[in-house]
């Protein structure tokens, strides 16, 4: 991990798509079929939808994802101290060119339950954390949206997610036969016991402070 650099988590924007399906990709390259632009631009819109990115901003350093290096970055940094560049720029391309994303989240709530739509982080950037971080965060946004659990599916193969979800007190509910369509592999359908029990939150606050131990040099978990 870079030295002097700090990760960072917000919602998701529409400036941060292109990026958001090279994490796509480079998290599930044998998936198909892959999102594309305009099914995130639906998601962003979508009222039942909640997306979040863990993005590196690194203003020393010439980082992937940040096309005006040098004096150029600076004069752009220096004019979105007055733009509201979202709204100036349209794509939120100079927002997006400053800000490395690494790892994506996403829910649908639907009625009490909050279901993971997709769960990513770049390969580069895996076993730092990220991924740990990103279901704390969606854990605890469906704890406030009054979720009464948390779903998702993952392959069956895929153990080391697997351990992680377990971890955070998800068991297995079901399996979904050839759910996969590149492989025709089967999914296991995980879900965790109710969000608001005392028991489940004294587990994740205990989680909670583990992990901030453990990489508050990186970034800060609230």
């Amino acid at each position: 991990m870079e030295q002097n650099t700090r990760y960072h988590i917000r919602r998701m924007k529409d400036g941060d798509i292109p990026q958001v399906l090279e994490i796509d990709k480079d998290a599930f390259p044998t998936q198909w079929p892959h999102p594309t632009t305009s099914s995130f631009r639906l998601e962003l819109r979508n009222k039942l939808a909640h997306y979040f990115v863990i993005f590196r901003e690194n203003e020393d350093d010439d980082t992937p994802g940040q096309p005006q290096p040098g004096r150029m970055k600076r004069i752009v940094s220096f004019f979105q101290r007055f733009l509201d560049h979202d709204r100036f720029f349209g794509s939120g391309y100079i927002n997006a060119s400053r800000e490395y994303l690494v790892g994506i989240v996403g829910i649908w709530m639907m009625v009490d339950e909050a279901h993971i739509t997709t769960i990513a982080v770049r390969s580069s950037y895996r076993r730092l954390g990220f991924g740990e971080w990103l279901l704390i965060v969606i854990i605890d946004l469906a704890t406030s949206l009054h979720a009464h659990s948390v779903t998702l599916e993952v392959r069956v193969s895929n153990t080391v997610a697997q351990l992680l979800y377990e971890k955070y007190g998800f068991t297995i509910a079901g399996t979904r036969k050839k759910y996969y369509q590149d492989n025709h592999e089967d999914a296991l359908i995980m879900t965790t016991d109710q969000l608001s029990s005392p028991a489940f939150q004294s587990r994740l606050r205990q989680l909670k402070e583990e992990h901030r131990r453990r990489w508050s040099h990186c970034y800060t978990l609230s």
